[in-house]
C-alpha cells in the first residue's frame, strides 16, 4: 500500500492588492489606479471548485483520492480535476472550504461546469481566504494565467465602474 501523501492545494503567486467595494472585492495590481498604492503584498491564489447545487460553497482541493489507493496532489489533482474526474465520481476530495472549514466530498457532489471560484489568502498555509474577488484589475502581463481564466479581467477600475452601470 502506498504511503499518502500531503496535502498541496495548487496555488499561484500573485504580487497586489484588494479593494474593497460595496458590490464585492477586486483583486488589483499595483499601480492600476492613481488613488491606490504602488506597492504590493504577496498573497497565493487558489481555486475552488463549487458544489453542485450550492455555488455559494467551494472546496479547494489539497489532496485527491482516486479509487484503488491512488493518491494525487498539487497541478496533478486539479487537472485530474478538472479533466478526468467524470471517469470517476467517488473518487474523493480533501481540502478546506471557501470559508476555511476542512472538508471531504466526493467528486460527485462538485460543479465542475461551474467557473472555479478564485480565493486569496495571506500565504501558503493559510486555510481562509482574505478575499473572494469579483475581478482582476491590472495588465495581463501580471496575472498568473488561471486567474485571467477564472476571473473577469479589466485594465483600469474605471473600466470595471463602468461594467457595472
Amino acid at each position: 500500500m502506498s504511503a499518502i501523501p500531503p496535502r498541496q492545494p495548487l496555488g499561484d503567486a500573485f504580487s497586489g492588492f484588494i479593494v474593497h467595494r460595496d458590490e464585492g472585492d477586486l483583486l488589483c495590481a499595483p499601480g492600476v489606479d492613481a488613488a491606490q498604492p504602488a506597492s504590493s503584498t504577496p498573497y497565493v491564489l487558489r481555486y475552488g471548485i463549487r458544489y453542485l447545487g450550492k455555488p455559494m460553497l467551494s472546496v479547494v482541493p489539497g489532496l485527491v483520492a482516486i479509487d484503488y489507493g491512488t493518491f494525487l496532489n498539487g497541478t496533478e489533482a486539479w487537472d485530474f480535476l478538472i479533466h478526468r474526474s467524470n471517469l470517476y465520481p467517488r473518487a474523493e476530495v480533501f481540502g478546506y472550504r471557501n470559508d476555511g472549514v476542512d472538508e471531504q466530498v466526493f467528486v460527485r457532489q462538485l460543479d465542475l461546469a461551474l467557473t472555479p471560484e478564485t480565493l486569496v489568502y495571506a500565504d501558503d498555509a493559510a486555510t481562509v481566504p482574505r478575499a473572494h474577488p469579483l475581478a482582476y484589475v491590472g495588465p495581463e502581463a501580471d496575472a498568473p494565467p488561471r486567474l485571467l481564466a477564472y476571473l473577469p479581467h479589466f485594465d483600469h477600475l474605471q473600466a470595471w465602474q463602468i461594467a457595472q452601470s
